[in-house]
């Protein structure tokens, strides 16, 4: 029996219609207040169960005759007062996972991310799956929960789990609407005027659930796999999307110092509206760096052809029109 956590968000649902296409029964798990995405109501091949991933009574419940494991479940955020959070959830969930999967003798897929890696070795351009994170002081608090979440995996195998990592770059697709990289469309369409300096790896949602299925059912174990189809200046990547809803795309460079001031003016704003700051400190300095990765090592091991970036924006943009 398959068991998938995080099922109803972005990732964890594609990864189910793909699954359930084949045929395939599996148990799904959500939160208490998740709402299953439309795509997976009504689906027989579907048993839901209803566990947080820091309850471990529940979780060991939902364990219960499962041999392997889709570890999606994870919180993003790059909102420093969300730090606790995300500790909790990407570290402390991910340990107990493991543990289980130890217990029960399953084998476990971990979806870690490319924030879990470090910068390319010396002389080298594209960053690869043998660059680990050393410590920063400048670190997001995402990016330091999602490296120590995978070494807890990490851990996990030096106890005899028997476990594969996927470190996707930047996921789109349709589905996502206007939350998580979607926001990047909805800026777009709606006349962003600035871009950034900045460049990163981006993949399609589809790509990504497949190679996972690949490497589920393979024989490899004890290994990462960066998941990337391609990697984008933001510039490009917007004009892409600007090209994709006909609007104009935006011209104007976003400085350093004009983040600065942007970050700051956003963190003011959200003291008044008692909302979430639009920009964080931690959003803008990422948007500046140029983080290139390597997708040798998936595609010389399952075979699989990524999507063109385009193609993936395109669509994602005639999904996204008339929202």
């Amino acid at each position: 029996m398959i068991l998938v956590t995080g099922a109803t968000g972005f990732l964890g649902a594609e990864l189910i219609r793909q699954l359930t296409g084949q045929g395939i029964r599996l148990r799904a798990l959500k939160r208490e207040h998740s709402k299953i995405p439309s795509s997976l109501q009504q689906n027989d091949l579907l048993e839901w169960v209803t566990a947080d991933i820091n309850d471990i009574t529940a979780l060991e419940d939902a364990f219960e005759d499962i041999d392997q494991v889709y570890h999606c479940a994870a919180l993003v955020s790059f909102n420093p007062k969300d730090k606790a959070k995300l500790l909790r959830v990407n570290i402390e969930g991910t340990s107990n996972i493991v543990n289980l999967c130890l217990e029960y003798g399953a084998r476990l897929l971990h979806v870690s991310s490319v924030a879990a890696l470090g910068n390319p070795k010396k002389g080298a351009t594209l960053i690869g799956e043998e660059d680990f994170r050393e410590y920063e002081a400048g670190s997001h608090s995402y990016a330091i929960s999602k490296y120590e979440g995978e070494m807890e995996v990490w851990r996990g195998i030096a106890e005899g789990l028997d476990a594969v990592i996927v470190n996707p770059s930047v996921i789109i697709g349709p589905a996502a609407g206007f939350e998580g990289s979607g926001a990047i469309f909805k800026l777009v369409k709606d006349g962003l005027s600035y871009y950034t300096k900045g460049a990163t790896g981006f993949v399609d949602v589809s790509d990504v659930a497949k190679s996972m299925v690949l490497l589920m059912n393979s024989t490899v174990t004890e290994e990462r796999f960066i998941l990337s189809a391609e990697n984008y200046h933001y510039q490009d990547f917007f004009a892409e999307i600007a090209k994709g809803f006909n609007v104009k795309a935006p011209a104007k460079e976003a400085k350093a110092w004009m983040l600065g001031i942007a970050w700051r003016a956003a963190k003011l704003a959200s003291l008044f509206t008692g909302k979430p700051a639009a920009l964080t400190s931690d959003a803008a300095r990422s948007s500046l760096n140029e983080s290139l990765y390597s997708n040798e090592k998936i595609k010389n091991t399952t075979g699989i052809t990524f999507k063109p970036l385009s193609q993936s924006i395109a669509e994602t943009c005639r999904a996204l029109s008339n929202t």
